[in-house]
């Protein structure tokens, strides 16, 4: 079938191209590109030094996700599973997956019993010494690195949920139910206004910030991309259902107290309820779902399929060691003065 510009949706792309291999994959999915994505692939990831923190890469394969979560209206639907892009894709994800497991240190395995499973995961996230970017909002950042901090969220945030619900169609009896539980949270239940995703889009317009999903792509560095592109691979790839579920778990359970600590930045900077409601929500919402994420849903798939418990342990320790890079990242800018986006926010 022949793709014709004028059958596109002509929306305006949100970002920018990085590198050659991200500007062929952008021209690609929005129908204008004829380049051989494949090959383009296999160069940059040829001479890449570090694929987590490559732009053209983890751009790239942003875009090839972004085209199956349907979040950028100039790439054509017709695309999603056009096989050159598939194939892009794949060659990427190979890197990129080894790449993760070559910084992620595995723990050993537990039992294969739901409450030694959550109790595996709850010594790995409460021994978790990465940097405190929690902390360090709330007793020190600026109006400007709050900003910041929601611009770097937004990737993720302004589509919560979405990476882990590709598990939902994936999972069986007790893990299925209790992902279900979860994400129906997440959703708002029943609610439009509650959903996660739209409060959190309702605290960027409370900090005069632009709510557009992709507004900020341009400005986030590469390992915030590849944070995103981690779940999305996680999530889309049955293979690594267990690390999409172990991913889940960990992000449940290292989300309640930093998200006090969030609000609590953005009070002591005089930011009221419209902004802070995002990260008090989540204070009590995440108590309660990293019970049932350890013991219910990792627990449980780890008992029913003790084939997916390195996985799931794996999941947990990469959202662990990519969070740790992003917070790093952020706090070693900002200790030197310097902003943590790839672009000063002149808006």
């Amino acid at each position: 079938m022949t793709i014709t510009a004028d059958a596109l949706d002509t929306a305006h792309l949100p970002f920018a191209a990085r590198g050659p291999l991200s500007e062929a994959v952008i021209g690609h999915l929005s129908g204008a590109g004829s380049a051989d994505l494949t090959a383009l692939a296999r160069d940059a990831l040829g001479a890449s030094a570090d694929v987590l923190h490559d732009d053209d890469i983890q751009l790239a394969l942003f875009s090839l996700y972004a085209s199956a979560y349907g979040s950028v209206g100039a790439f054509d639907p017709r695309l999603e599973w056009d096989v050159h892009a598939i194939a892009a894709r794949s060659a990427i994800e190979e890197e990129f997956e080894r790449a993760i497991r070559g910084v992620v240190d595995v723990p050993p395995l537990p039992e294969r019993t739901p409450d030694a499973i959550a109790r595996a995961l709850f010594h790995l996230t409460s021994a978790d010494d990465g940097p405190s970017l929690s902390r360090f909002v709330a007793r020190k950042a600026t109006t400007a690195q709050l900003r910041e901090f929601l611009m770097q969220r937004s990737v993720y945030t302004l589509r919560e949920a979405d990476p882990h619900s590709w598990a939902i169609p994936r999972l069986h009896g007790r893990a299925k139910a209790a992902l279900v539980e979860i994400q129906s949270d997440e959703y708002g239940g029943g609610r439009p206004d509650r959903v996660h995703a739209a409060i959190f889009a309702a605290s960027m317009r409370g900090a005069g910030l632009d709510d557009t999903y992709g507004a900020y792509v341009d400005d986030v560095p590469a390992i915030i991309l590849a944070s995103h592109n981690m779940m999305s691979m996680f999530g889309l790839n049955r293979r690594l259902i267990g690390a999409i579920v172990g991913h889940l778990a960990a992000f449940e359970m290292t989300s309640s107290i930093p998200n006090r600590l969030y609000g609590d930045g953005f009070r002591r900077l005089g930011y009221g309820p419209d902004v802070t409601d995002y990260f008090d929500e989540h204070v009590e919402a995440d108590a309660v779902h990293e019970q049932i994420a350890a013991r219910d849903l990792a627990g449980s798939l780890g008992e029913d399929r003790p084939d997916l418990l390195p996985d799931i342990m794996f999941g947990a320790a990469a959202c662990l060691a990519l969070d740790g890079m992003v917070a790093a990242h952020m706090l070693e800018r900002w200790s030197a003065d310097e902003s943590s986006l790839r672009q000063q926010d002149e808006a």
